[in-house]
């Protein structure tokens, strides 16, 4: 490193030279201010850097003392366990309590009285008070999640757009016709897999000595699939299903004109649609 005086201030240069030839290869001058502050910046932006890797990367699970995802899964997973405890523990509370009522011959405590807050609550705690309401919550939560078939905010297609599963491998034997005719009849061997045109929700299943077994699936974007003449329904009424799930096995029918076969309508926004418009058979 070289010292020269310029201008009454020192300066420094730091040179790479090659040790066979003398040959200076690259070189750099700086003052002793340039260099404290190059250093110091250095400093800031590698502790910058690793700050960031720590924060946002999963490096920091290798810290000693950090919970690991498996840990915080868990934690969770505990945490609900908790809480169904407490909430069976207040159940059971308020069973005795009832039974101890109904022997003693007073009245016992109505879990609506509870959430009313009437004269019989009186002696259930605020945290028994609390239980039951978020019990009461998620049965309801958990019935109106069972029958959304939207239950993300999703892009609606239009229909044109859409992939459909053929709801049977067979024939289309008997057409659509909006006004005497708004469905399709396909003929299939008996026991054929009837299967979801679209992911679902089964909303709907019965049986009528006719018509076998009916099944009413709902899709997204307002569009319902209706399936009949089934002699066995493998989905019950809240069922979520996929598009090409299994939902039934066509019956044998009785009628000689039109032979075993299934009866398929397809409804978008309230109105009949011809599936053969959508659906390759």
């Amino acid at each position: 490193m070289e010292k020269s005086d310029k201008k009454n201030s020192r300066n420094y240069r730091l040179s790479l030279i090659d040790a066979v030839s003398h040959e200076r290869l690259w070189s750099v001058r700086f003052t002793r201010p340039i260099f404290i502050g190059a250093s110091v910046s250095g400093i800031i932006v590698a502790m910058v850097t690793f700050f960031l890797l720590v924060a946002y990367t999963p490096l920091r699970t290798f810290i000693p003392g950090y919970p690991s995802a498996q840990t915080r899964r868990q934690a969770v997973q505990n945490a609900l366990k908790i809480d169904s405890l407490e909430m069976r523990l207040v159940q059971w509370d308020l069973y005795s309590e009832n039974l101890r009522r109904i022997v003693e011959g007073e009245t016992p405590i109505r879990q609506d009285s509870i959430l009313l807050g009437s004269e019989s609550s009186r002696n259930v705690t605020d945290a028994q008070l609390y239980a039951i309401k978020d019990s009461l919550l998620r049965a309801d939560v958990l019935t109106q999640e069972q029958f959304n078939v939207d239950d993300a905010p999703k892009k609606n297609l239009p229909m044109e757009a859409l992939s459909f599963f053929p709801p049977v491998k067979g024939v289309v034997t008997e057409g659509f016709e909006r006004t005497l005719h708004p469905y399709i009849d396909i003929t299939a061997p008996v026991g054929s897999m009837v299967t979801s045109v679209l992911d679902g929700t089964v909303v709907y299943t019965s049986w009528d000595s006719e018509e076998g077994y009916l099944i009413i699936v709902q899709h997204a974007g307002d569009i319902l699939s209706i399936y009949k003449h089934n002699q066995k329904l493998l989905h019950r009424q809240g069922d979520v299903v996929k598009a090409g799930t299994p939902i039934g096995l066509v019956a044998e029918s009785a009628s000689l004109t039109k032979g075993n076969h299934l009866h398929f309508e397809l409804w978008y926004e309230g109105q009949a649609m011809d599936p053969t418009q959508f659906i390759k058979f």
